[in-house]
C-alpha cells in the first residue's frame, strides 16, 4: 500500500478521514483522500498513500457519478434523512411532475452547498458552524449536471443516477427538486459510482483493504 492509488468503495456509516486514518494505520506510511464522500454515502474513493499523496490536486477536478434515493414530503437542516425535520408535507407527486422538474436541473446551474457541509467559510468548514447552531451564509456556485436521468418512482421515494462536474452536491440538487415541487425531499442513500475513468467496479471494499 506504499506509493499506491487506492480504490475504496465506502461503507456507510464512517467519514471518509476515517477511511483515511484507518489506510494511514495500516500501511504505516501518509495517506490523504480526493474528495469526501458524506457518512450517508457508500461508494467510491480515492486515497492515495506515500509519495502519491502530492498528486492529490490532479484528482480534484474530475467529473463524478451518482446514484441518490430520495423521499418527497420531508425537508431537514443536512438535506437528508439524518438530520433535524424542518418541514413535511403529504401532498402528492406525480412521476410527469417529477420529470418536468428534472429538466431544469439539466446543463449548467448555480448550487448552494448544504450547511452541513466541508465547504469552507472563511477558513472554518461549513458543518463545524452548523453544528454551533451558526446561521452561515454560502454563496452559490456554478456547477453542471451532463446527464440526470430518473431511474425508479414510487412515490414518496425516488431514485436518481447522475454524470456531474466537479464541485457538485447531490444533496443540494435533491433539495432543491423538493424546493421546486413544493413538497421538500431529503436524500436517503447516495453511492458514488465514478470518479473521472475511475469506477466503483473496480474498487476494493475497505475490510477487504485492510485485511
Amino acid at each position: 500500500m506504499t506509493n499506491d492509488i487506492l480504490l475504496v468503495d465506502k461503507p456507510k456509516g464512517i467519514t471518509s478521514s476515517r477511511v483515511v486514518e484507518l489506510v494511514k494505520r495500516k500501511s504505516k506510511v501518509k495517506a490523504g483522500h480526493t474528495g469526501t464522500l458524506d457518512p450517508i454515502a457508500t461508494g467510491l474513493m480515492i486515497v492515495l498513500t506515500g509519495k502519491r499523496t502530492k498528486e492529490a490536486s490532479s484528482f480534484l477536478g474530475l467529473d463524478k457519478s451518482y446514484e441518490v434515493k430520495s423521499i418527497l414530503g420531508i425537508e431537514t437542516d443536512s438535506f437528508d434523512s439524518q438530520g433535524e425535520v424542518l418541514q413535511q408535507s403529504n401532498k402528492g407527486v406525480s412521476k410527469e411532475e417529477l420529470e418536468k422538474v428534472l429538466e431544469e436541473f439539466r446543463g449548467d446551474i448555480w448550487q448552494v452547498p448544504p450547511p452541513f457541509s466541508a465547504k469552507k467559510i472563511k477558513g472554518r468548514k461549513a458543518y463545524e458552524l452548523a453544528r454551533k447552531g451558526v446561521n452561515v451564509d454560502i454563496p452559490p456556485k456554478k456547477v453542471s449536471i451532463y446527464r440526470l436521468e430518473l431511474k425508479e418512482f414510487q412515490f414518496p421515494y425516488f431514485t436518481l443516477t447522475c454524470d456531474v462536474s466537479s464541485g457538485f452536491y447531490v444533496r443540494s440538487l435533491v433539495h432543491d427538486i423538493g424546493k421546486k415541487l413544493g413538497v421538500g425531499a431529503s436524500v436517503v442513500e447516495l453511492r458514488r459510482t465514478r470518479i473521472g475513468p475511475y469506477q466503483v467496479e473496480e474498487a476494493k471494499n475497505l475490510r477487504e483493504i485492510l485485511e
